[in-house]
């Protein structure tokens, strides 16, 4: 099911204003767009994310201009996703969900740009602790360490604060955690 099935929609996919409203266009002056200008948040929060990128890091994001190797951002109702490292890279960030918080689109990005999940770096077993038990059936992949061959922390420590670490409880419906943190913790022997 896509998003703009879900809900109580007007004529699959319009969210329309409570009380009366015209067949193919509001009359009510209170829901008229001032000076006809329309405010939107989906570039301005991917243009914010990037701006990050350009505050905090030496990666510039510059306009396609023909290049071979470039991110086309697409809002496809297919969910928060990316292809990872170089080349004509897809990132999907489905509207609204993946496009309304910065980090999301942060992460997505990421993943274009070459990095994997926090939780996935070779060293991740000697930070975390992954309750296998309370995976859901069939997402197990997604909690598989990468192995030092391919991947590098490049001598960043480990960031249980990183955009890309999974929440403790990464998607709705999983049985309790998924992880404990060990630094600092007081996990018992027999959980690790």
């Amino acid at each position: 099911m896509n998003p703009e099935e879900m809900g109580e929609y007007g004529e699959g996919d319009m969210l329309i204003p409570r009380g009366p409203y015209a067949r193919n266009g509001v009359r009510e002056q209170a829901l008229l767009w001032t000076n006809g200008h329309i405010p939107y948040e989906q570039r301005d929060t991917i243009m914010k994310a990037i701006a990050d990128y350009h505050r905090l890091t030496c990666l510039r994001f510059v306009p396609y201009n023909g290049q071979q190797d470039y991110v086309a951002i697409q809002g496809k109702n297919t969910g928060c996703w990316s292809s990872v490292g170089r080349g004509r890279q897809e990132v999907n960030l489905q509207i609204p969900g993946c496009i309304s918080k910065k980090g999301t689109v942060l992460h997505e990005l990421l993943h274009a740009i070459g990095f994997m999940h926090e939780q996935s770096r070779p060293e991740r077993d000697d930070f975390v602790y992954v309750r296998y038990q309370n995976i859901k059936s069939g997402a197990e992949n997604n909690f598989r360490k990468a192995d030092s061959k391919s991947a590098d922390g490049y001598g960043v420590p480990y960031d249980y604060n990183s955009v890309m670490h999974y929440s403790e409880e990464p998607q709705s419906g999983w049985l309790g955690g998924v992880f404990q943190n060990l630094f600092g913790s007081k996990a018992s022997e027999a959980e690790k």
